[in-house]
């Protein structure tokens, strides 16, 4: 650690400068080494960070694989939404794989990607709804760090909120707004930081939020973020239920709801 106190996830940051390692580079490489073509994946992309989603699409013959997806550590299947074509990544768990992913979906032809998370509530609500639209996150992760000066929120672009303010005037809506704490550390979840983050408005812990919209800020690319609250961290048994073939029929009714009023930003793509 440096004289100024400054730990090192804090130093050598220049926000401005571009990245040596670039994902268009990697992906390069990866269609080279597996005879991949060079083409596009779908313009709305899902992180499924618990996988239920994938599994509840495979189990009924809807999803297959994506083959334009290059990624050396995950896998993108595409199943068909409403008319739309629509990519999901299962298993993106916590920040920085997270990013990982959005890094390369972005420059693999992804114009939105839509993350819905499981989440451990924090502060009880009277509201019967289990997807929280997060607006900020608190930036208890590594991640963030490296794209947004540490002085900055990590929040929702007002432009998608905007949009989603439009979708909730319009008709009854399936979520609500709530402000979350994202950590990298799951089971450091403890007593005296679950009452700190309660003092902050805090409505649920997750592990993807603040990277995901500190990523999205630094690069102008449409990211959203949702909690499904799932779970109180496992306190007592019985915890941890989704719903119906784990909560996979909501959380498509979800996603059909938000592309009603959010749409991938218009740009000249090529095909397969």
């Amino acid at each position: 650690m440096k004289k100024d106190g400054k730990p090192p996830i804090l130093q050598h940051k220049f926000y401005q400068e571009s990245s040596v390692f670039q994902a268009q580079n990697l992906l390069r490489e990866a269609r080279r080494q597996k005879n991949i073509e060079d083409c596009v994946v779908p313009e709305v992309c899902v992180l499924d960070p618990d996988g239920d989603l994938v599994r509840y699409l495979k189990n009924n013959h809807r999803a297959e694989k994506d083959k334009c997806w290059a990624c050396y550590h995950s896998e993108l299947y595409t199943w068909n939404l409403d008319g739309e074509k629509i990519g999901v990544v299962p298993c993106a768990v916590g920040a920085s794989y997270a990013v990982l992913i959005a890094e390369q979906l972005f420059v693999s032809g992804c114009k939105l990607l839509i993350s819905v998370t499981s989440a451990g509530i924090v502060t009880d609500l009277p509201i019967p709804k289990q997807f929280a639209l997060i607006i900020e996150a608190v930036r208890d992760e590594g991640t963030s760090y490296h794209y947004l000066p540490p002085n900055k929120p990590s929040v929702l672009s007002e432009t998608l909120a905007a949009k989603l303010r439009s979708y909730s005037r319009e008709k009854e809506k399936s979520f609500f707004d709530a402000k979350s704490w994202t950590t990298d550390a799951p089971y450091r979840e403890t007593h005296s930081a679950i009452n700190a983050m309660k003092k902050e408005q805090v409505v649920c812990v997750e592990m993807e939020a603040a990277a995901l919209y500190a990523y999205a800020e630094m690069t102008q690319n449409d990211i959203i973020c949702f909690a499904h609250l799932t779970n109180t961290m496992a306190q007592d048994e019985g915890d941890f239920e989704k719903g119906e073939d784990f909560g996979s029929p909501d959380t498509i009714k979800l996603i059909s709801e938000i592309l009603e009023f959010v749409q991938p930003k218009n740009e000249q793509k090529k095909t397969c």
